[in-house]
């Protein structure tokens, strides 16, 4: 299998066939990512597709092919953040069409929730910075990157987000 930073230098000459290889090296990451972020199937798989079609339209910019990784999920998490501040803004307009409540699912502690469920229940920044570390795998420097932010805070974050993760699955197992 060819190198992947040689790819990636055929990709920014131009090469439709080397850039098909990206997508398929990536397509699972980026989309399991996509998805921890959205928590929604559809929405991760638009973010996904549309992360590849700026990346390949963005792609002559990268600096340095070691880069692609962490500038690949950087398009994908600045996507994401967009589509659930888009959420959050049609919800609200949407509870103040209706007059109603945003049914926010139940709030029973005893109730048992997934790994998944306690995930969608972090802060973006918190379910970020696991998402990139404990599921992908990135370093804490890549993190600083990705999410542009300080590499002390990424470390805080990561401390802070395992912490609410714990408590949220405490939760769920008490009865």
């Amino acid at each position: 299998m060819e190198e992947l930073q040689q790819v990636i230098r055929r990709a920014k000459r131009g090469d439709k066939e080397a850039y098909a290889q990206l997508v398929k090296d990536f397509k699972d990451p980026v989309y399991r990512y996509a998805l921890g972020m959205l928590n929604e199937r559809m929405d991760a798989e638009d973010i996904a597709q549309e992360a590849f079609v700026k990346a390949y339209y963005s792609l002559t910019s990268l600096e340095s092919e070691f880069a692609f990784s962490s500038w690949l999920f950087q398009i994908v998490s600045n996507l994401a953040k967009n589509r659930l501040k888009k959420r959050v803004r049609e919800r609200d307009y949407q509870v103040e069409a209706n007059d109603s409540t945003v049914d926010r699912g139940s709030s029973d502690p005893s109730e048992r929730i997934s790994m998944e469920e306690a995930l969608a229940r972090l802060s973006m920044e918190h379910r970020e910075v696991v998402l990139l570390h404990d599921v992908q795998g990135y370093r804490y420097e890549e993190i600083a990157q990705v999410t542009n932010v300080p590499l002390g805070t990424v470390k805080s974050r990561l401390f802070a987000a395992r912490t609410a993760l714990r408590k949220e699955l405490r939760k769920g197992e008490l009865s």
